[in-house]
């Protein structure tokens, strides 16, 4: 991809670092980067209606000399992030709060003490270890809260099960018994920790999880184990966007241990409880009947462990996402083939040959007690339906703000009222990490973390609340819909975004005793290679998938034939060549 902006065509990540250094004309830097024009050849420019964004500001070309940068004005990259202005805040924050010691959780924990700012970080985890979504649980018990059909995000916290042989409480996790990830590990660590070298390409969750732990280890002392979160509300007394440090948010806990609450003071919280806990299944019409009269038939991928309850059974997956694929592919091995897949939209990703053990339908129309049916958009009839797996995804919820005005949250179909997908444009003291999805999390949650410590530090000045406010609405009118797609990052927005998130920490005010000559911890950025591997993952997936039980050998990307190193050999030679 490459961004137009003067009468050259520079590289995204390049132009991210030309805007965070006013001084290097995109001239100068060009006679850096680029040697020829050929080198377009390794990737095609990007359309001119990708580059237009909300947080476009002018001044980023101001020292550009290019006759055509006046064009270009009209065209910035859609993850570039706001300028400052002279009514910029800087943000004094003393003590910290944060909600979930998952991948996002983690990542803000270690960016926050890297600034040797707060007195204090505390980090908030319901469950008993850390990992987040990451931390299997063989519990699939369905709590009280959870209906058939579920159209709106839940107002309460997560329920809490006893079970026999453990101390403490436990909670269902939307992770299955073989679940595996679906990003390679050499895209998917964080910037300073590689998985082990002996590591799946793809591992599986329990790997994902001893490296979360690791990763965790030098955290334990911060980290508050099954500790959850009732409520955070605004102080009263709170000063304005927490400028005077003087605790602006009063947070609600419970000991799932010994059931005792404690509130304390925050002068900022950052939310990082992800978004795979509160799950969504539409309301079709006969689906309630149809749940009433065939008990246990419906349910959500959340609740799925494994395939050996659908032995022998016709079964509808609904949803094409990567939980979709995953499981018809599971429980295809012991259903009534074929396993039938309805699919509402086209695949993300590359799909495999399913032909042999699936039947692709559109979307449901109806459910039909008598009969067990269930009718398609198309007209087609399936009678003695047994189950229907809903692979539907899950809402934007945090029940613990269900006080907060404006709300974050109203359908759940996206979260309202953040700047860059991350700050509460009403008080920034407030964030959310891990909002975007179809992206790479780790280093995403990386980048926001490195973002928000630098902002809270007041090492970064941040955009007043209109100019955070202004950026949403450019963003919506900039998307399709109100939906989800908001948050979509798809690459390359995902790469974009961390490219950019990355060059603003580079701006950010250096302080003497940080780590990188006073710069502090250093996010990831995503170069060429990065980039190579990140556009081709559907692809690397399925190559390992063909490979059977074999895939579970296969340690590198080139072991499946993708090999940066020899791809960019060939086009340097096909250039010399041409």
């Amino acid at each position: 991809m490459f961004v137009r902006f003067c009468s050259c065509r520079v590289p995204q990540s390049e132009y991210y670092y030309l805007i965070s250094q006013p001084g290097m004309n995109c001239h100068r830097l060009i006679a850096t980067t680029l040697t020829r024009r050929k080198w377009l050849r390794r990737a095609p420019p990007t359309p001119a209606t990708a580059l237009r964004g909300p947080s476009f500001k002018p001044e980023f070309f101001s020292h550009c000399s290019c006759p055509s940068s006046s064009r270009a004005r009209s065209h910035p990259p859609a993850a570039t992030m706001s300028s400052v202005s002279p009514e910029d805040n800087k943000l004094n924050v003393d003590r910290v709060a944060v909600i979930g010691a998952g991948p996002c959780g983690l990542a803000a924990a270690k960016y926050l003490l890297a600034e040797n700012k707060f007195s204090k970080v505390q980090v908030f985890e319901q469950r008993d270890t850390v990992g987040g979504v990451w931390a299997y649980s063989p519990l699939n018990v369905v709590d009280g809260d959870f209906t058939i059909p579920r159209t709106r995000p839940t107002r309460h916290p997560d329920t809490a099960v006893a079970v026999e042989g453990r101390s403490a409480r436990q909670f269902v996790s939307p992770v299955y018994d073989h679940l595996e990830t679906n990003i390679p590990h050499t895209l998917m660590n964080y910037s300073d920790r590689k998985f082990p070298a002996d590591a799946s390409l793809f591992p599986s969750h329990r790997v994902v999880k001893k490296y979360l732990e690791d990763y965790a280890e030098e955290l334990r002392p911060v980290i508050s184990l099954s500790t959850q979160v009732l409520s955070v509300n605004k102080a009263s007394d709170a000063t304005d966007h927490g400028g005077g440090g003087g605790g602006g948010w009063e947070v609600e806990t419970r000991d799932l241990g010994t059931d005792e609450t404690t509130k304390a003071r925050f002068d900022a919280v950052l939310v990082a409880s992800g978004h795979y806990n509160d799950p969504f299944i539409p309301d079709i019409p006969g689906l309630a009947d149809f749940d009433k009269a065939h008990p246990g038939s419906i349910t959500h991928s959340k609740f799925y462990r494994n395939a050996a309850q659908y032995k022998d059974k016709k079964v509808i997956i609904v949803g094409n996402s990567a939980s979709g694929i995953d499981l018809s592919a599971q429980i295809s091995a012991v259903c009534a083939l074929p396993v039938i897949v309805s699919e509402k939209t086209v695949p993300n990703a590359p799909a495999e040959d399913r032909s042999s053990w699936a039947k692709t339908t559109p979307e449901i129309a109806e459910f039909i007690p008598d009969g067990r049916r269930v009718r398609f958009a198309d007209g087609a009839v399936e009678t003695g339906v047994d189950a229907v797996v809903f692979c539907t995804g899950y809402f934007y919820s945090f029940p613990f703000l269900r006080d907060l005005s404006p709300p974050v949250v109203t359908d759940g179909a996206r979260a309202r009222g953040l700047y860059e997908h991350l700050l509460y444009a009403r008080d920034p003291t407030l964030a959310f990490a891990g909002v975007p999805q179809r992206i790479v999390p780790f280093p995403v949650s990386e980048a926001q973390a490195a973002y928000v410590a630098r902002a809270w530090s007041g090492r970064l000045a941040l955009p007043g609340r209109g100019a955070m406010a202004a950026w949403e609405a450019a963003a919506l009118a900039d998307r399709v819909g109100e939906g989800k797609a908001l948050h979509n990052l798809a690459f390359p927005r995902d790469l974009e975004y961390i490219n950019a998130l990355h060059a603003r920490c580079l701006a950010a005010e250096g302080r003497p005793g940080l780590d990188n000559d006073g710069a502090g911890k250093i996010p990831p950025f995503w170069d060429d290679e990065k980039r190579w591997a990140r556009e081709r993952f559907p692809l690397i997936k399925m190559a390992s998938r063909k490979l059977g039980e074999r895939r579970h050998e296969v340690t590198t990307l080139e072991q499946l034939g993708f090999d940066y190193k020899a791809w960019k050999a060939g086009v340097d030679e096909e250039e010399k060549l041409s």
